[in-house]
Parts: structure tokens; sequence; C-alpha cells
């Protein structure tokens, strides 16, 4: 196996994961000080295309992800460098390599600072910063306004608004989203639902996402809805262009953790109606 201490890092070989690989994944993202976030590393390996670089030691010394959606766009998330490999063109590879498979999707991900001049380098450009909310939420004596969702009865209609919402075929990810999700809500008018939003749990966090819908009110009740019964932390992801919205969260004890840049590769135009659109489902996959 070659060694990336050694290696030119074009030359090493990317292979890709699967769930047997869990336990290296989450021994790479504490060597990164990142959490050890067991469930979704899995949820990850079993439904997006997770690539890795090996070590000589039988580790993992990189990781990225590719979630597809048909060949409309494509999410990057969870690019990962073992701290002994940093600096060596690592990430670099893996970011080649998960390119050159995109085919001609429009590519999208959210950078850290550290990540961001890589990606800059590789052709990404920022269109906007999003704000990871995590706090207790309290719902301020608001009354209930949307419903649990009867997937026996709306799942059609669900999917057919996140096409529409997303515009890109998403349908079989969000079937398993549905599976893994602690709860699922929708608000609806008289013709059906016109939004819904999804609450799936990480160790001890409560994660809101995606949340779609009509406008900013009824975003507000459903995320008010999820969280009514959280044990412990909520968190969800905004993107600055939504002030009202970042300061209703900050108002009810849901404060910045941290932030990223939204970036698109050659900043290409996403399909669909990203104005309803008010949180992503997680930051690795969109």
């Amino acid at each position: 196996m070659p060694d990336p201490l050694t290696t030119p890092a074009a030359e090493l070989p990317v292979r890709r994961l699967g769930p047997e690989d869990l336990d290296g994944c989450l021994a790479l993202s504490q060597d990164r000080a990142w959490a050890r976030e067991e469930r979704k590393w899995l949820f990850l390996l079993e439904n997006a295309e997770v690539y890795a670089i090996d070590a000589p030691s039988g580790e993992l010394a990189g990781t990225v992800t590719l979630t597809r959606y048909g060949t409309a766009a494509a999410g990057i998330g969870m690019m990962l460098v073992a701290t002994r490999y940093g600096g060596r063109g690592l990430g670099r590879r893996l970011m080649t390599h998960v390119l050159g498979t995109a085919g001609d999707a429009a590519v999208f991900l959210w950078a850290t600072e550290l990540g961001r001049p890589l990606y800059e380098k590789l052709g990404f450009e920022t269109l906007g910063v999003t704000e990871a909310r995590v706090g207790r939420l309290r719902p301020g004596g608001d009354p209930v306004l949307s419903r649990p969702a009867d997937l026996d009865a709306d799942l059609d209609a669900l999917l057919a608004l996140d096409a529409e919402v997303f515009g890109a075929d998403r349908a079989a990810l969000l079937a398993r989203l549905f599976a893994f999700a602690e709860e699922i809500r929708v608000v609806e008018d008289e013709t059906g639902p016109t939004g819904y939003a999804v609450s799936w749990r990480s160790m001890n966090t409560l994660f809101i996402g995606p949340v779609v819908a009509g406008g900013e009110a009824d975003a507000r009740a459903l995320v008010t809805d999820l969280a009514r019964n959280a044990e412990g932390l909520v968190r969800i992801e905004v993107e600055r262009t939504r002030p009202s919205l970042l300061a209703w969260l900050g108002e009810r004890g849901v404060a910045q953790a941290f932030s990223t840049s939204f970036m698109v590769h050659g900043g290409r135009a996403l399909p669909g109606d990203r104005a309803r659109m008010f949180a992503p489902m997680m930051l690795a996959m969109g």
C-alpha cells in the first residue's frame, strides 16, 4: 500500500468505502477533533458515495463524500485528512477524484475557513454564508400549526414538492431519510402540503433539516413543532440571507455555533426554487 508520507498525492489510490469501514471513519473524525457521529456516518456510508485514501497502518488517511441528485446536482462533504498527513495534497487528490466522478452535475459544498482556500483553487465560488445554530429552542407559547406526516398518504406529495424546490431528484434519499428520521411534519393549505421539515438525531443533538416552506412563518412553525419535545440541543443550518429567521432563532435560545461558506463549482446556478429551502438536510449532503 502506498505511503501518503512518501508517495506523491496524485499517485495515491482512492477507494470507495462501505458500512464495514465505519470504525475507520469514526477514528478519522476523532483524530480531527470532530464528534464520533456513528449514526450519521453510517447513513452516509449507506446512502452517499464515500471515498478514502488508506494509510499503510490500515487506518484512513482521508475521506470525502459525494451525494448525487440524479444528474443535475451533487453535494460534497466530510472532507477530512488525518492530522499526520496534512499539507501533503491528500485533500486535493480526494477532491479531484470526486469532481471527476460527478459528471456534468452542479456541484456544491459548505466550506470551513480551513478548507475554503483549496476549494477556491479547484474552481469553487462562494455564493453565501450559512450559520450552524445550536441551542435549546424555547417554543414561546406558539400554537401547533403543523401536523405529523402520514407517509402512506403524504409521501408522493412531499417528494413532488421537494423536487420542485430542490430542483433535482432526491426521492430515493428522502425515502431513506424519512425512515431514519425522528419526526416529519407538514404544513398545508386546501390544495395539500405546502411545506415539510424533518428532524433526525445524531448523538445527543436533534438536527432539523431539510426545511421546505412557502414562507418564513411556515418555516418557523415547522421548526417550533419539531423542537417541542426535543430533549437536549437542537441544531439547524440557516443562510445569512435570512436575517429575520436567524434573529428569531437567537431570541428562542438557538445561538450561532460556527459558520460555513456555501460554494458551487464554477459558480453555476443551482436548479430549483431555493427561496423555499430554509434549511438543508445536512451540511455533508445538501
